[in-house]
C-alpha cells in the first residue's frame, strides 16, 4: 500500500462410504456466506453401523446415562495473536503521530486540538496521518535506503506502519475479519509466519517495481491471508461441500480487492506480491488430512472401523513440495535482484499499468518536489523548482522536516 491509501464449512464428503465410520468436521468459518452448514451422512453401510446411526439408535431407545460425543478431528484454537497484531499496529501508529508532532514541524495542522497528535494538512496527507518524513524515520519502505543504505529491515518494518487513520482502520478491520478465523482453524504459529512472510513478499515485489517514494501498510500481508485461503480451498478440496460456490465467492473478493489497486497512490505490486506469497504458503502451512478414516480409539467396542486410508492425498504432497520450492526460489532471487539495484520496469514496459491506470480523473505520474532555500536567521525563503512559486517563512532554528513539508505545500 502506498503512503496515500489503504487495501466453509468443512465437511467430509468421501466418495466411498463402505467400511468407513464418518465423522463430523469442526466447521470452517472462512467463507460462511458461501459455504453450507455442516452435515453428516446418516446412511449406514451394509452390515455396519456409523457413529451417528448408533447415536440415533441410542436416543431412540431412550437409553439413559450413555451418550456419544461427536469426535472433532481438528483442534479449534483460541485466537490471541491476530488481536495482538491489531493492537501492535495501533500502538505503532500512535507513537508515529507522537513523533510527527505536527504543531512543531508544520505551519498548519488538522485537528489542532489534539496537540502533537494532530494531523498533517490534507494537501500533504489526505488519510489523516503523519508526514512522509516521519514515516521514513519510523521505517517506511524506501528502496534507495534498502539498496544503498543496507537497510533491508525496512521490508518488514513497513508492514507495521500506516499512512493515516483511514488507512489503518481499513487494514485492521480486514485483519480482524480474515485473520481471527484463520487463527482459530490453524493456530497462531502457522498464521503468524504466513502473515510475516507474505508481508515480506509484498514489500519485495513492490521494491522491484516502485523505486521512488515511500510505502507503508499491512496490505501485502492481508492479501497473503486471502491467497492462503484460496490455496487452502484447493489443497483441501475433497472436504468441502458446495466447492464451486466457495471458490467463486473467494475469487470475486480477491479480484475486487486487486481492482482497487489500479487507483493512484495504491501499491498494487505489494498486493500481488503478498497474494502470491500467501497462495504458495497456503499449500505449505494449511494442509489438512482428508478424513476418510477414523482411529479405533474413537469408536466403541464392537463396532468396525473398516480399512484405513492415508491421512493426506498424494496431490497434497505434490502441491506442498512444488509450492515450497517456488516460494524459496522466488523470495531468494527477488531479494538478490533488489540488493543489486535491479528495476524490473526496465524489463517490462507495461507493468506500471498493474498499479495505476491513467484516466481523465487522475494521473499516475509521481514527481518529487524540490525547492531552493535561502535562510537568514529565522527567515526562510523557499522557491519551488517545478512551478516557480516562492514564499518567505518564519521558522525557529534548523528543522529539515519542517522545510521539507513547507516545500511540499509550496509545490502542491
Amino acid at each position: 500500500m502506498g503512503m496515500d491509501s489503504g487495501i466453509e464449512i468443512k465437511m467430509m464428503n468421501p466418495k466411498k462410504v463402505d467400511n468407513l465410520v464418518q465423522l463430523e468436521g469442526p466447521g470452517h468459518a472462512m467463507l460462511a456466506s458461501a459455504a453450507p452448514q455442516p452435515s453428516m451422512s446418516s446412511r449406514p453401510p451394509d452390515g455396519r453401523r456409523t457413529l451417528q446411526h448408533l447415536q440415533e439408535q441410542m436416543h431412540g431407545q431412550g437409553e439413559q446415562g450413555q451418550e456419544l460425543v461427536d469426535f472433532k478431528p481438528f483442534k479449534k484454537w483460541v485466537p490471541w495473536m491476530v488481536p495482538g497484531f491489531v493492537l501492535a499496529n495501533i500502538v505503532v501508529f500512535v507513537i508515529t503521530m507522537f513523533i510527527n508532532d505536527c504543531p512543531k514541524n508544520s505551519v498548519s495542522c488538522l485537528a489542532g486540538f489534539l496537540g502533537r497528535f494532530s494531523f498533517q494538512p490534507l494537501k500533504q496527507n489526505p488519510l489523516l496521518g503523519p508526514s512522509s518524513y516521519t514515516l521514513e524515520k519510523m521505517g517506511a519502505l524506501e528502496v534507495s535506503k534498502v539498496v544503498h543504505g543496507h537497510q533491508a529491515w525496512r521490508l518488514i518494518s513497513c508492514i507495521w506502519l500506516h499512512a493515516g487513520v483511514f488507512h489503518i482502520l481499513a487494514n485492521m478491520l480486514s485483519l480482524v475479519f480474515i485473520g481471527i478465523q484463520l487463527e482459530q482453524e490453524f493456530g497462531f504459529v502457522r498464521i503468524g509466519l504466513l502473515y510475516l512472510i507474505a508481508g515480506f513478499g509484498g514489500s519485495l515485489m513492490s521494491s522491484l517495481f516502485i523505486q521512488t517514494g515511500t510505502s507503508v501498510g499491512a496490505s501485502g500481508a492481508l492479501f497473503g491471508l486471502l491467497g492462503s485461503m484460496l490455496s487452502e480451498l484447493i489443497t483441501n478440496w475433497t472436504i468441502y461441500e458446495n466447492k464451486l460456490a466457495a471458490l467463486l465467492t473467494l475469487i470475486l473478493i480477491i479480484v475486487l480487492n486487486l481492482a482497487v489497486g489500479i487507483l493512484p497512490h495504491v501499491d498494487n505490486f505489494a498486493h500481488i506480491g503478498g497474494f502470491l506469497s500467501g497462495f504458495l504458503l497456503g499449500f505449505v502451512f494449511l494442509i489438512r488430512p482428508q478424513f476418510g478414516y477414523v482411529s479405533e480409539k474413537h469408536v466403541p467396542l464392537g463396532y468396525i472401523t473398516g480399512s484405513r486410508k492415508p491421512k493426506h492425498k498424494p496431490y497434497q504432497y505434490v502441491l506442498w513440495l512444488i509450492s515450497l520450492i517456488l516460494l524459496i526460489i522466488g523470495l531468494t532471487v527477488g531479494l538478490v535482484m533488489l540488493l543489486r539495484g535491479v528495476n524490473l520496469n526496465d524489463h517490462c514496459s507495461w507493468c506500471h499499468y498493474v498499479t495505476c491506470i491513467p484516466t481523465s480523473l487522475w494521473s499516475c505520474k509521481t514527481q518529487k518536489v524540490y525547492c531552493e532555500s535561502i535562510q537568514y536567521e529565522n527567515q526562510l525563503n523557499l522557491t519551488c523548482i517545478s512551478n516557480g512559486k516562492s514564499n518567505i517563512y518564519t521558522i525557529s532554528g534548523e528543522n529539515s522536516s519542517q522545510v521539507q513539508q513547507l516545500c511540499t505545500n509550496l509545490c502542491s
